[in-house]
């Protein structure tokens, strides 16, 4: 048998690897395209509900600002030009101005509620907790926008019934749903006296509330400044505490302070 020479064990070892070396840069470049096409995918899935997000925020300050201005006579294409995009992107993401309407008050909700959701916790810091939730429902009641369109609200109800129950059902209702389960909540732990939370939830919305909201719809002295706030609502929370105290250590409870009312500061 002939001996191969040196060149020719060369070109052959060359030939024979050379298949290989292709096949390991062809796998490689279809690796890098399959993670780019992973990337793409995952920044196409991120990037989009990141724009809907902002989309959304600008629908709802539209809806905000048009419900002070028309009231229920508000429509899809209004809100489609206040907010700088197309009625049939508003109807893809709603489906509807009712639902429009839903998710604009689920956004006050949560954030009204925030301080709600996980429940009396460890901490048992009952009034810290309700504390928070009063001044973030001051706060809101405080907004002239809200005051502007609860005034005319009301003044079109009669007008749009079926309207007025529905904004009342998802707000004021389930308002007033989400603060009487947390309550119920501390009652099963024994951090407030067992009663009805339904009906302890309307009174400490009463309470917080009280007649400021009515002072500002009949543009007369309120409590504008959030010191005034603060002490409005640390007197409200502190009485219904003495209302409901605790199964445990009801002297606590009764020992909360009292705080003289205040002149309003303008």
């Amino acid at each position: 048998m002939p001996m191969e020479s040196p060149s020719g064990n060369l070109w052959r070892l060359q030939h024979e690897w050379r298949p290989l070396h292709t096949r390991q840069a062809a796998f490689q470049a279809c690796s890098n395209s399959k993670l780019d096409g992973i990337v793409q995918r995952l920044m196409s899935s991120v990037l989009p509900s990141f724009a809907a997000i902002q989309r959304r925020q600008r629908v709802h300050a539209a809806v905000r600002e048009l419900l002070a201005e028309q009231g229920f006579r508000i429509s899809m294409d209004a809100v489609a030009a206040r907010a700088g995009c197309s009625k049939q992107t508003l109807y893809a993401q709603f489906g509807s101005k009712q639902a429009l309407l839903r998710s604009m008050i689920d956004e006050h909700l949560d954030l009204t509620t925030v301080r709600l959701e996980d429940g009396p916790g460890t901490g048992n810091d009952v009034r810290g907790t309700l504390l928070a939730f009063a001044m973030e429902h001051l706060a809101h009641l405080c907004d002239p926008s809200v005051v502007a369109t609860s005034q005319l609200l009301t003044a079109e109800a009669h007008q749009f019934p079926e309207e007025a129950k529905a904004l009342y059902r998802d707000g004021c209702e389930r308002l007033t749903e989400r603060l009487a389960r947390w309550l119920a909540s501390a009652m099963e732990r024994g951090l407030l006296k067992q009663d009805d939370p339904h009906l302890a939830a309307e009174l400490l919305l009463s309470m917080i509330t009280g007649l400021d909201f009515e002072r500002q719809r009949f543009a007369v002295p309120h409590r504008r400044s959030l010191a005034a706030r603060r002490r409005w609502a640390e007197f409200a929370v502190d009485g219904f505490l003495r209302a409901f105290p605790p199964a445990i250590g009801r002297a606590a409870a009764a020992d909360a302070p009292s705080i003289p009312p205040q002149e309003f500061q303008i």
